[in-house]
């Protein structure tokens, strides 16, 4: 009898043990930022905090995102499902009504989830946050130093998501004269001309910018109780919206930074080569927290890669870009992906289609096109491979990072070639995802969409309250 009314106890406490051991998470995430123009990483744009961050935690240099826009990237980060799956492909999307998020499974287990910034994801349904912004977009630190004092008091857990709109345009944010315009080495993806270099200089002081919302937060982590039990992890989101970054599938689009500290569990100082995706950021809390893989999620914990205890983790990582819908966009415009180590490969879906969106109404690139017109060899070539994409590309992106030299033809690299396309067509098929049947479905995934050829604009439903 006594030894049953032991078990009962030891059995009553085993949730109280785990509730008090659970980490705490902070998620940070900027907004249009390629990743190699960070300090951290090389880059122009100055980042003492990620620098400082980096030396007390693990920086990754091969972490990847499915979707090079905003809104399906974040529907990807907050689920562990890729795009297609989960309904959330286009830009301004929102997720099939029978998702869960991060939200669902971290309040089941005690979690206090809070999002605090830019959010872009639909329907709140499936994301069930406690919500803040500071008017801006940004986040709301005030936000932050409340849900630290309430979790300190009531020893419950919290995840914290902060969601900087920063470097999305405008450039208006940080001080552009740490960047002198004349002064700056432009990537090779881009026309040199004086409003590409005021516009980069722009850009690179918001980075800055950013980097000090990283600051702000970190230091205010460091001042509470939580310091020690919080994991922090840092992402760059998808790369700028300068051509050849945002809403293309090159590595300057789907590459991201990727930078965690966590007390005692992850080695200071230390880097990973290891292949990751925003897909494993849940179920990697969730490992980390105690709580079971949902079998649904796409994503698969990188836990043993924080703790010291792996150094790989995938084979391949995928990406999409649907263009039909967005901003400025072409009417369809489909793209593919999958890249393993070093070699990335990426299938045009409407290779006779005219690639076009935001960046291609953009001033800046209005100038590159007079700059063509008038002869200038490196404005003709970016303006037209912009614009026009075959069938088929394939990159070693050790000796091409910008993915300029297209090694589709190569006999060489045959065996690359056909491995990827392989382990493509499996992904795709895995997802649902039909390929251009997929693409002009988009506008069905978007709460608000946008009315052209005839096809009906799609009204908002309003939320129950």
């Amino acid at each position: 009898m006594k030894w049953i009314v032991c078990r009962l106890l030891i059995l009553l406490c085993v949730p109280c043990v785990a509730h008090a051991a659970a980490p705490n998470f902070l998620l940070i995430i900027a907004d249009d930022c390629t990743y190699r123009d960070m300090e951290v990483y090389g880059g122009q744009a100055k980042t003492p905090h990620l620098n400082r961050l980096a030396t007390e935690g693990m920086r990754f240099n091969r972490c990847f995102q499915a979707a090079p826009m905003c809104s399906p990237t974040r529907h990807c980060l907050y689920t562990g499902l890729y795009p297609v799956k989960s309904g959330a492909y286009p830009n301004h999307t929102m997720a099939h009504d029978w998702v869960k998020s991060i939200a669902h499974y971290l309040q089941a287990a005690g979690y206090r989830t809070h999002l605090s910034g830019k959010t872009h994801i639909n329907p709140k349904s499936v994301f069930p946050f406690e919500y803040s912004d500071n008017g801006d977009n940004n986040p709301e630190p005030s936000a932050f130093v409340a849900v630290l004092k309430d979790c300190a008091q009531t020893k419950r857990p919290f995840i914290f998501i902060a969601a900087s709109n920063e470097p999305h345009t405008p450039w208006n944010k940080g001080d552009p004269s740490q960047y002198p315009p004349a002064s700056l080495k432009l990537p090779p993806v881009l026309v040199d001309s004086p409003d590409t270099r005021e516009g980069f200089s722009n850009y690179l002081a918001e980075i800055t910018y950013f980097d000090s919302q990283v600051g702000e937060l970190a230091g205010l982590l460091d001042q509470s109780p939580h310091r020690n039990h919080t994991l922090i992890i840092v992402l760059s989101e998808q790369g700028n919206s300068f051509p050849f970054a945002k809403w293309t599938c090159y590595d300057a689009g789907l590459q991201s930074a990727c930078i965690v500290r966590w007390p005692s569990k992850v080695k200071p100082g230390s880097v990973s080569d290891a292949l990751v995706e925003y897909v494993d950021v849940v179920p990697t809390f969730l490992e980390a927290a105690g709580v079971p893989r949902p079998g649904i999620l796409d994503g698969r914990s990188f836990l043993p890669v924080l703790t010291g205890t792996s150094k790989a983790h995938k084979t391949h990582v995928f990406g999409l870009q649907t263009t039909r819908g967005i901003n400025n966009g072409s009417e369809h415009f489909g793209i593919r992906s999958a890249r393993n180590a070093r070699y990335l490969y990426i299938r045009n879906l409407t290779p006779e289609t005219a690639f076009q969106n935001a960046a291609t109404k953009d001033p800046t690139f209005k100038t590159w096109e007079k700059m063509a017109a008038a002869g200038d060899a490196h404005a003709q070539r970016l303006v037209h491979d912009y614009q026009h994409r075959p069938a088929e590309e394939l990159y070693d992106c050790e000796a091409d990072p910008w993915n300029r030299t297209n090694l589709i033809a190569d006999n060489k690299l045959a065996s690359v070639r056909d491995e990827l396309r392989t382990k493509l067509d499996a992904w795709m098929k895995q997802q649902g995802d039909e390929g251009q049947a997929t693409e002009m479905k988009a506008l069905e995934r978007m709460p608000k969409a946008v009315k052209r050829d005839g096809v009906p604009k799609q009204k908002k439903k309003k939320a129950k309250r």
